[in-house]
C-alpha cells in the first residue's frame, strides 16, 4: 500500500487554494470527474466528515488538515491508498475503497483513523460526489 506524504498532501492542497481566486472557463478534474473551484466548499460540504465522528478532539487547523485529507481521498486517491496528515501530537490515515455507482452517484466508502498522544481511534462512513464536485457523508 503506498502512502502519500503529507508535506506533498499540504502542497497539493495549497496549490489547490491558490487556484480558488483564478477564474477558469473549463473546470479541472478529480479521479471521479469535474470539481468545484473553491475548496472551502469542498471541505464545508463534508459537514464535519467522519472525522467528527471519531470523538477525538482536535483544534480548528488540526481539523482543517483532517478533512482535507477525506477530501483527497475520496477525490483524487486511488482506492486502498492511504492520505495521512499531521499536525503537533496528532496525525491521521484515511483511506477510502474504489468507487461504486449508487444510482446517477460516485461513492465511496471509506475509514479515518486519527491518534492522538498516541491513542488511536477510528471511525467508518460513506460519502457520495455530487454533482458540483463536493463529497455527502451519507453514514
Amino acid at each position: 500500500m503506498r502512502k502519500i506524504s503529507t508535506g506533498f498532501a499540504f502542497a497539493l492542497l495549497g496549490c489547490a487554494l491558490a487556484l480558488t481566486s483564478c477564474k477558469t472557463t473549463g473546470g479541472s478534474t478529480g479521479l471521479l470527474g469535474k470539481s468545484t473551484t473553491s475548496s472551502s466548499l469542498y471541505l464545508n460540504a463534508l459537514q464535519g466528515g467522519i472525522v467528527s465522528r471519531t470523538g477525538a478532539e482536535l483544534d480548528n487547523s488540526q481539523k482543517q488538515r483532517a478533512l482535507a485529507a477525506e477530501y483527497q481521498a475520496l477525490e483524487v486517491a486511488p482506492g486502498g491508498q492511504t492520505v495521512t496528515w499531521r499536525d503537533d501530537d496528532v496525525s491521521g490515515e484515511v483511506v477510502a475503497a474504489a468507487p461504486y455507482q449508487v444510482g446517477n452517484q460516485n461513492c465511496r466508502q471509506y475509514r479515518h483513523k486519527v491518534t492522538v498522544d498516541g491513542k488511536a481511534v477510528e471511525a467508518r462512513g460513506v460519502a457520495c460526489r455530487n454533482e458540483d464536485g463536493t463529497w455527502t457523508p451519507l453514514t
